[in-house]
């Protein structure tokens, strides 16, 4: 579970922030605090992989505690701005001290959402592996996917590789077969065999061959850098 910090002076907002966070599959709140010091003590005494950080507050702000908790190297921890400034000084400033995303106020709960969900991919990505490879980083940390795997090859619909992505990615990091996948999402396993093996071609997922109960081969695969809006573009 990833441990969240709230950083909100206004108690309706941080109790907001707080229902969002714990509807979100990876997350648990480890505290709320209404101030820099409050939030500098919560840090200090508990493990906080996550900082949901507004900047407007009494006293010294939050782009001050973001520029404090980048000096001090004992704070590994992430930040994503939630806040009313929209100004391009503070903006830049975020984003120059290592925030990971900034979410401007008043906002929908689908954009929290994805600000978390994208943050808990690259955390279990950097978390289970040793090394990445160029494409692995690109697509799953920097987030620069090349036009060409974006387009379907013939006979495969954006709408069918949503269901199928989507049942991949609920398996989370476990290996899965083709026929799982088929029974899960209720297509045949011609078809969804069709899908795994242009999500394999791309990189999407990574093969490997296995041996059963009476020693027969057969291929199961992991997830490597798949989510459920890697093709929302194409939908």
């Amino acid at each position: 579970m990833i441990n969240v910090l709230i950083l909100d002076d206004d108690p309706m907002v941080a109790s907001f922030n707080k229902q969002y966070v714990e509807e979100i599959k990876g997350f648990q709140l480890a505290g709320l605090a209404k101030s820099f010091d409050e939030a500098k003590q919560l840090l200090e005494e508990n493990d906080i992989q996550l900082l949901l950080l507004d900047i407007y507050m009494p006293g010294k702000n939050g782009l001050e505690l973001l520029q404090y908790i980048r000096k001090e190297t004992a704070y590994n921890v992430d930040v994503i701005l939630v806040t009313a400034a929209d100004d391009v000084d503070s903006i830049q400033t975020a984003l120059r001290y290592g925030a990971v995303d900034y979410i401007i106020k008043p906002f929908e709960f689908e954009r929290f959402n994805k600000a978390l969900t994208t943050y808990r991919e690259k955390h279990s990505l950097l978390k289970a592996q040793q090394s990445l490879k160029q494409e692995e980083l690109d697509a799953s940390i920097l987030h620069q996917h090349e036009k060409k795997n974006m387009t379907l090859p013939k006979g495969l619909t954006p709408n069918t590789l949503q269901v199928i992505a989507a049942a991949i990615v609920d398996k989370e990091n476990e290996p899965f077969t083709t026929d799982e996948i088929a029974e899960t999402v209720q297509i045949s396993r011609v078809s969804v065999r069709k899908y795994i093996k242009y999500l394999k071609e791309i990189g999407a997922l990574a093969e490997r061959m296995t041996y059963g109960a009476i020693g027969r081969p057969f291929y199961v695969y992991v997830n490597r850098n798949l989510t459920k809006s890697s093709f929302q573009d194409l939908v």
